[in-house]
Order: C-alpha cells, then sequence, then structure tokens
C-alpha cells in the first residue's frame, strides 16, 4: 500500500503542477515547468505538515532521483541519426566554443569563491565550489542524480544546496533573460521579439490548441508482438545495463591501483553518464545491424521526459530547506555570482566571439547554462519566433557535443571525485584550462568567421 500512496502523491503534485502553470499568470510569465511547480508545492507541503507525518506519501521519493536519471540519460541519444562530425563542427563551432566556456567558467567561478571567500569565512566544504555547475548547467536531474554522490563523498547537504541552485538557476534564466531581451528590443539589437502578451493562450499556459498537437512518437512494433512503449523501455534497459558493467568494469580497475582505492575515485563514479555511452552503443549496434532500426527518437524523448518530470518533484519535494537555512548566506553568494558569469557571458564574450546573430545565441546559451535546454529553446523562441536566424541550427547542433561532457555528462561527475583526490586548486586550474583551450580554439580556427 505505501508503494501506491508513494505513487500516486507524485502523480498528485504533478498534476496540480499542470493545474497552477494553467492557471496562475505568475507562474506563466516565468515559463515554470509542472514539474518544478509541483516539486515547490509539495516542498511547502511537507516543511508545513511534517515529513513524518507523511512518510507513506512520500516513501522512497529520495530514491527515486538516482534512478530516474539513468532514464534521462540512457535515452538522450537513442533513436537520433548523428551527423558526420565535420557537419556538426561547420555548422555549430562558435557556438560550442562559446558554451563550452560559459560551463567551464562556471566551475572557475564557484570554486575560486569557496577559495578565496566561502572557505575562509563561512567554512564551507571544498565541494562546495561545485553546486553552481551542478545547479545551473546541469539542472534539477543531475543535481538529484549527483545526491548520492555527494553523500558518499561525505557531504550529504550538497544535494540539497545543488537543488535549491537549479531551482534558482532556472528562475534566474527566465527572469534574467527575459529582462535582457527586452533591453535588447529596446536598443534595436534584436527586432523580432515575441512577448508574453502577443501569444495564445494556450502558448501562455503550456497547452497545444487540438488541431496543432503534435505526434509523440511513431509505434516501430506491431502490438501484436510487442507494445512499442514497452520495446523502448526495454531498450533503455539495455543502455542502462551496458553503462553498470561499465561502471563494474571501473570499479574493478580501481582495485588494481590502492592509491585509487583508498580515495574511492571510480567507485564513487555516477551511473548515469554511464548510462549515456550505453544508449551510444546501442544506437550504433541497431544502426549497424538492423535492417530497420526499432527506436523512435520521439518515444525515447517522452520516455526520457517522463523520469524526468518525476524526478524533479521527488527531488525538490526532498530538499531539506533547514540545511539551506544554516548556509543561506554563502549559498546567495554562490548564486549571485553564478548569475553575473553568465550575464557577463551573454552581454560582452558571446559579442566577441559568436560570428553572427550573437544575442539570439547568448539567450539559447543562457538559458541552456542556468536552466535546462528547454530554457534556452524558450529564450530562443522568444527572440526568434520563427527560426530566421542561424541560432537554432548552431544551439542545437553544439548540445551533440557539449551534452556529453558538461550539464551532466562525463566532466560533471567527474569533478566532485577529483576534487576529493586532487583537491580544489587542481580542479580550478584544469577549468581554467578549458577556458584557454577553447579561447585559443576560437583565436586560432573560427575567429575570422565573418561577423554578423
Amino acid at each position: 500500500m505505501t508503494i501506491v500512496m508513494s505513487f500516486c502523491g507524485l502523480c498528485v503534485l504533478l498534476a496540480a503542477g499542470k493545474f497552477l502553470r494553467a492557471k496562475v499568470r505568475l507562474f506563466q510569465r516565468l515559463y515554470l515547468p509542472a514539474s518544478v511547480i509541483g516539486g515547490l508545492l509539495g516542498l511547502l507541503i511537507i516543511q508545513l505538515v511534517g515529513k513524518h507525518i507523511l512518510a507513506g506519501w512520500t516513501a522512497g521519493w529520495n530514491k527515486l532521483p538516482g534512478f530516474l536519471i539513468n532514464i534521462v540519460f540512457a535515452a538522450l541519444f537513442l533513436g537520433v541519426t548523428i551527423p558526420p562530425l565535420s557537419s556538426i563542427w561547420r555548422t555549430s563551432a562558435p557556438q560550442l566554443a562559446y558554451g563550452q566556456i560559459v560551463a567551464w567558467g562556471q566551475y572557475v567561478v564557484g570554486i575560486g569563491l569557496v577559495l578565496v571567500l566561502l572557505r575562509p569565512l563561512f567554512g564551507m566544504p571544498d565541494l562546495f565550489g561545485v553546486i553552481i555547475p551542478v545547479g545551473f548547467e546541469g539542472g534539477h536531474g543531475t543535481a538529484g542524480g549527483l545526491r548520492d554522490v555527494f553523500t558518499r563523498s561525505g557531504w550529504e547537504a550538497g544535494g540539497d544546496y545543488a537543488l535549491a541552485s537549479a531551482t534558482v538557476g532556472i528562475i534566474s534564466a527566465v527572469v534574467v533573460g527575459m529582462a535582457l531581451i527586452n533591453w535588447a528590443a529596446r536598443r534595436g539589437i534584436v527586432t523580432r521579439l515575441k512577448r508574453f502578451d502577443h501569444m495564445t493562450p494556450e502558448e501562455q499556459a503550456g497547452m497545444y490548441p487540438p488541431a496543432q498537437r503534435p505526434s509523440a512518437g511513431l509505434q516501430t512494433a506491431s502490438p501484436n508482438s510487442i507494445d512499442s512503449l514497452a520495446l523502448h523501455l526495454a531498450v533503455i534497459g539495455l543502455a542502462i545495463l551496458i553503462g553498470y558493467a561499465i561502471q563494474q568494469a571501473l570499479v574493478k580497475t580501481e582495485s588494481l591501483f590502492p592509491a585509487m582505492q583508498e580515495k574511492q575515485i571510480l567507485a564513487g563514479f555516477p551511473l548515469f553518464p554511464l548510462c549515456m555511452i550505453g544508449g551510444l552503443i546501442v544506437q550504433l549496434v541497431f544502426r549497424r545491424a538492423a535492417r530497420i532500426s526499432p527506436i523512435d527518437h520521439g518515444l525515447m524523448q517522452r520516455l526520457g521526459g517522463t523520469a524526468l518530470d518525476f524526478l524533479v518533484v521527488a527531488a525538490m519535494s526532498t530538499i531539506r530547506v533547514s540545511v539551506i537555512a544554516r548556509g543561506l548566506a554563502p549559498f546567495l553568494l554562490a548564486m549571485i555570482a553564478g548569475i553575473l558569469w553568465n550575464v557577463f557571458c551573454a552581454l560582452w564574450l558571446a559579442k566577441r566571439l559568436l560570428p553572427n546573430f550573437w544575442f539570439e545565441r547568448a539567450m539559447a546559451e543562457l538559458g541552456q547554462s542556468m536552466g535546462v535546454t528547454a530554457t534556452g529553446l524558450l529564450l530562443l523562441r522568444a527572440v526568434d519566433p520563427e527560426g530566421e536566424t542561424d541560432a537554432p541550427a548552431a544551439f542545437g547542433y553544439k548540445q551533440l557535443l557539449h551534452e556529453p561532457f558538461m550539464g551532466g555528462g562525463l566532466w560533471t561527475s567527474s569533478a566532485i571525485p577529483l576534487i576529493l583526490w586532487l583537491g580544489p586548486g587542481i580542479v580550478l586550474a584544469i577549468s581554467g584550462g578549458g577556458i584557454a583551450t577553447w579561447l585559443i580554439v576560437w583565436a586560432l580556427l573560427l575567429r575570422d568567421r565573418q561577423p554578423g
């Protein structure tokens, strides 16, 4: 019965989040996802009523994010026809260089702030330096997925700070992004702005009109053999299994080196980025071996999106507010620093690094690097509603090379154990080197591209 109550509790919050998004003007103007609204509602209810009274309804919620994030990442590239790297590079190289600099800079800002100010003044641990990139660049999914990693690393509060950071990030992305867009419109920098008041009621509420509802995906298997959703879920399971096998291989490898085993570097590496590799392997096998691929990317997106929505509700509802309250001052300082870095990049760096339509491209990156990819697409749609610029193609192709490493990818997952193993100073130097590398790439290969 507890399992039923727990599942129904999540469903009630998610449905309530969608209802509030459709009815509350403020939530519409902030473009808040229903999962975030439902998570905030769950957090409020748990704080007011008490987690002990609601124990039956919330049983297992704190374990769900660590499992569901594996589904999200396993489905990421399943069903995707990846074009040649030359095509991706030709279309997205400046956007990729800019996005990488923004992402590496979040580590430089966060870790640097801890070393210079937050550790000496407030006694914050070294891992506090990653809550900006984990929450901003990674989002709620990555923050929830890394909660167990923070716990195993000896800083249980890290998961709460990272989830709070993700919440601040996604709200700030929309508020700051729309403020910058309106500023750019007044300055004549953009002329394609689609204002909130110009949207249809359905668009404001986050609903598709009946005549414009897109397909959720294509069925690839006949129901008399297997349901298509069941098949796609089974394929995701195969990808997760491959990721798990890779993880166990890493653990076995680590056991051969006593120095690494003592620090538990590879044993503490999370499963979900390895599931993404598993998904890529499954995709390549099907592409080469199957005459007709049984995978539809649309269905994979729906399954990944479903897992992410439930993940966000569960993760946000179980944030320990008392932990954030004890470190509120350093948390706010970190959030302000993270926002200022992203605004600096959008207004100063993007104008110099991006070849054309720099503001449209910068807004997409601002949304993605402080919220999620959908937030980046939202801001991009506001400044380029008809897709008339090069920004949508550049941003989309850039994600194929960017996501496997940053924003929840391999580097995001590696930074935590590396800080424990090598120390924050070394990781800060690596992050600064990441910025320098991409600036050199831009100067040598991309600088002469015609500006717009």
